[in-house]
């Protein structure tokens, strides 16, 4: 048997939904952001840091001279005694476990007095327009709701949830641009099933409609070895088949003539892995 290794060793951006029809149109949207708002909030999660930035976005906003943070959401998915975070400013958010939120407000308010509002905000020259951008489903919509502390933005588990641009009002002072994520065109595929995996482990596809999800647990356990075998009670394995064997025959996933349904068993963890429900310290 030949074990196939994978490892994320490129960053990523944004995030979709309908991407076949409306890939031209998202770049134009995170432009438009941008060029609206004073302060962005590029909301990562804390699992997979790296790959879920926007670098060119930020660079973009670094130029124009906005002002960005980093809000590391999930941060109860992660030990955050060991984790070292290199980004500044960030802020540590869990809307599971209900902390980071006032830590982010204050940072909000202290960064809106220094903001010189621009003559393009017309309809609200009055208030410092905030962006928030994210890779899908790192929860930039829950993290508002969070920070509002009211479900004022539209929230969903599947992939590619937020349809478009809402407005929303933080305080007297502050506005908050909630947006769909964009996955840029480099990195979008319909038929490249490495790229089609990564996506789906960082929540940007569904877990029932990604194909050969069994790829996907390879590069999860790959990148945090040991995690599944721990939350699952499952023997250590570095081969995602033998891994996903063990579970089928352990939850009784079976196909047609008694054989281990291995696709029933991968999108069972990749649907727990979406939902939050493992954790990695």
């Amino acid at each position: 048997m030949v074990r196939v290794r994978y490892s994320f060793g490129s960053r990523h951006t944004g995030r979709i939904a309908n991407i076949a029809k409306q890939r031209k149109k998202f770049p134009k949207i995170v432009s438009e952001i941008i060029d609206m708002t004073d302060i962005i909030i590029e909301v990562l999660d804390a699992r997979f840091i790296e790959e879920t930035r926007n670098v060119a976005v930020e660079e973009e906003i670094k130029k124009q001279g906005k002002k960005l943070i980093y809000a590391i959401n999930k941060a109860d998915l992660i030990n955050r005694k060991t984790t070292k975070i290199n980004l500044r400013p960030h802020v540590l958010i869990s809307t599971h476990e209900r902390f980071g939120s006032v830590r982010l407000r204050n940072m909000l308010k202290q960064f809106a007095k220094k903001v010189e509002h621009t003559k393009k905000n017309k309809d609200n020259l009055n208030k410092t327009l905030i962006g928030v951008i994210g890779y899908p489903n790192t929860g930039k919509s829950t993290l508002i709701n969070f920070l509002v502390g009211r479900p004022v933005a539209k929230t969903g588990n599947e992939a590619g949830f937020t349809k478009g641009l809402q407005k929303l009002s933080l305080t007297k002072e502050l506005m908050i641009l909630d947006s769909p994520g964009v996955i840029p065109a480099k990195e979008y595929s319909m038929s490249d099933k490495a790229k089609m995996a990564k996506q789906t482990l960082l929540s940007a596809r569904s877990s029932g409609k990604v194909k050969d999800p069994e790829i996907s647990i390879q590069y999860l356990m790959n990148d945090v070895p040991g995690v599944l075998e721990k939350h699952y009670k499952l023997k250590k394995q570095e081969d995602s088949e033998l891994l996903l064997e063990e579970l089928a025959i352990k939850h009784n996933f079976k196909k047609k003539g008694g054989k281990a349904n291995l696709d029933r068993a991968a999108r069972m963890i990749l649907t727990d892995w979406q939902a939050g429900k493992i954790k990695i310290n």
